[in-house]
């Protein structure tokens, strides 16, 4: 019988119930390492896109809900004006009707004056009673998500929509005539004037106050607009070029006068107004103390030869 020698390796010896344990590859934990570091990654992304999508309307509109002044403080008479119900009956918007002076030359016209994204109506009693100086009817209103009227958050389809229950409500609760409607907005509800006007054009005209020509800055120029992708988040753009060139009614553009220069010192027009085919003017306003008035006779020039249609 063959016996193994001293310094011959003798083979291991398995133990029943005793097996090797499993090992794991380092490349493979590395790799889990990584997926799970980009899955959580992806999953803090996808949250800020989230919170983008749900706040950065208030980079663009700054909406108040308390009214602190009406046309009364400034002596004007004025009616309250609720529109757009809900089927449960709620009015979806809250605004002010002023009826022109008594005889007023241009008492025929309507103006639907859409205000400017910040605060409410509260902040547009001055611009009203300019329009009332003019001698014409108005209807002034707070877009949902201001003032008293119903909380949305605020959007550029929203607005639309808000303006579309505007009109409806002149023309079929006050039976006003489209073709004696006249849009006016300023700032931001300049661009929704205009989008407005472009889709109508059965009414009258349009005056645009200071319109903006690139209002989504003030969303996508913010820090944060830079870590997602902000023009798929967001559905705002209210452009003004091509509702420009759309637009098949008389406008009116009142645009401040760059500081320092004259007013008789030729401006470059901007390239929205240059698009619009159909009549046009446009007026350079200085910031002076003759302000004011200046702009409601050039409204009153303005309207008082409007085509008759």
């Amino acid at each position: 019988m063959h016996m193994p020698s001293k310094n011959q390796p003798r083979a291991a010896v398995r133990k029943p119930g005793h097996a090797q344990p499993p090992t794991v590859s380092g490349h493979w934990l590395l790799a889990a390492l990584s997926w799970t570091v980009l899955a959580a990654a992806f999953c803090a992304w996808g949250a800020l896109c989230l919170l983008f999508w749900q706040g950065s309307w208030q980079l663009l509109y700054h909406p108040s809900a308390k009214i602190a002044r009406t046309p009364a403080a400034v002596g004007l008479a004025f009616d309250p004006a609720g529109f757009a119900a809900t089927d449960t009956g709620l009015l979806r918007l809250q605004g002010w009707w002023i009826s022109a002076p008594p005889d007023a030359p241009l008492s025929g016209y309507t103006v639907l004056y859409f205000h400017d994204r910040d605060g409410n109506l509260s902040d547009t009693v001055n611009a009203l009673a300019a329009l009332n100086d003019v001698g014409v009817n108005v209807l002034a209103f707070d877009y949902r998500g201001y003032g008293q009227s119903q909380f949305v958050r605020p959007s550029e389809a929203h607005w639309r929509q808000d303006a579309a229950w505007a009109l409806q409500y002149l023309t079929a609760t006050r039976h006003i005539d489209p073709r004696t409607i006249v849009l006016d907005g300023s700032g931001l509800g300049a661009n929704l004037a205009l989008e407005t006007a472009a889709a109508h054009s059965e009414l009258a005209g349009a005056i645009l106050n200071s319109p903006l020509e690139n209002p989504m800055d003030a969303v996508f120029n913010d820090a944060r607009a830079r870590m997602v992708p902000a023009r798929l988040l967001t559905s705002d753009r209210y452009s003004l070029d091509a509702p420009a060139a759309a637009l098949r009614i008389p406008s009116l553009w009142v645009l401040p006068a760059p500081e320092g220069q004259k007013i008789n010192h030729p401006q470059k027009e901007p390239e929205a107004f240059q698009k619009v085919s159909a009549p046009k003017s446009l007026i350079w306003q200085p910031a002076s103390k003759t302000a004011e008035q200046d702009y409601v006779d050039a409204l009153e020039y303005w309207l008082g030869h409007l085509p008759s249609r």
